[in-house]
């Protein structure tokens, strides 16, 4: 069984979050320590706890978190945006669900 985090509770709607885009794949809310003006965190709803945990099954994971964050920007008009993974511990991931950071210094 997987350990639920945080992002599994806001997957499932078992806290609340400032929720921004949501699909059939994806889920993205607003960073509650944000780092610029626009910092949403893309997470896909079939749970994987990191890039490093990445599977031929899931490989396409990581990609389709980027198209949807590209998909966001265009629908919302935000033009320039930094898009990162954290991987590990030692790469500063914090909660172990992959996610997909989007800042931006435009307001969303």
């Amino acid at each position: 069984m997987e350990e639920r985090t945080i992002f599994h509770k806001i997957r499932d709607k078992e806290i609340p979050a400032s929720i921004v885009y949501e699909d059939d794949e994806v889920l993205a809310f607003k960073d509650i320590h944000p780092k610029a003006a626009t910092h949403l965190l893309f997470i896909p709803k079939h749970f994987v706890p990191s890039i490093a945990d990445l599977t031929p099954a899931t490989a396409h994971i990581p990609g389709m978190l980027i198209l949807k964050a590209q998909k966001f920007a265009e629908q919302k008009g935000i033009r320039g945006y930094k898009l990162t993974f954290h991987v590990g511990a030692g790469g500063g991931q914090e909660v172990f669900y992959l996610h997909l950071h989007f800042l931006s210094e435009e307001q969303l």
